[in-house]
C-alpha cells in the first residue's frame, strides 16, 4: 500500500491542492453573501431566496465535497512514507488549523441554516470579522507546511 502511495504521490498531491482551492474560495465567499444577505435584502421574497439557494449550493455542492476531498487526500498524503514527520512542529500546526477550518465552516453551515429561517442572522459587521478567521488560518497552513518550522 504505502508503495501505491509513494507512486501516486503527485496525483495526490495535485488532487489535495486542487481541493484545498476550492474549498478555500467557498470558505471566502460564504461570508461575503452573508454580508450582503444580512444588509441589503429582506427575510422574505424573491432576493431573500435567491440568497438562500446560492448559499445553500455553495455549501453543499462546491465547499463540503471540496473539504471532504481535501481530508481524504489530506490523510492519504499523511500516509504516504518520507511526507510527514510527526517529530517536527509544523504538521501539528497545520492539523490543527485545518481542525479549526473545518469548525468555522461547520459555523458557516449552521449560519447558511439561519438565514433558511429568518432567525439568528448575526450583523453584516460580524460576517465581515468572521471573514478574517479562515485568511488567518490560511497563512498559519501555509507558512508551517513550507517554512516546516
Amino acid at each position: 500500500m504505502t508503495d501505491v502511495l509513494a507512486q501516486a504521490y503527485p496525483w495526490i498531491l495535485s488532487i489535495h491542492i486542487i481541493s484545498v482551492i476550492s474549498w478555500m474560495a467557498g470558505i471566502f465567499y460564504l461570508p461575503r453573501l452573508f454580508v450582503h444577505h444580512s444588509e441589503k435584502v429582506k427575510f422574505f421574497g424573491e432576493t431573500h431566496d435567491l440568497f438562500c439557494m446560492m448559499e445553500s449550493k455553495l455549501f453543499k455542492v462546491i465547499m463540503t465535497p471540496a473539504m471532504t476531498s481535501t481530508w481524504i487526500f489530506g490523510f492519504l498524503l499523511v500516509a504516504t512514507p518520507g511526507i510527514v514527520d510527526w517529530s517536527e512542529y509544523w504538521p501539528w500546526v497545520k492539523a490543527a488549523c485545518v481542525i479549526l477550518m473545518t469548525a468555522f465552516h461547520s459555523w458557516l453551515g449552521q449560519q447558511q441554516k439561519n438565514f433558511i429561517a429568518g432567525d439568528g442572522v448575526l450583523s453584516g459587521r460580524h460576517y465581515r470579522i468572521m471573514n478574517e478567521v479562515p485568511t488567518v488560518l490560511l497563512i498559519a497552513i501555509v507558512i508551517s507546511v513550507v517554512v516546516k518550522f
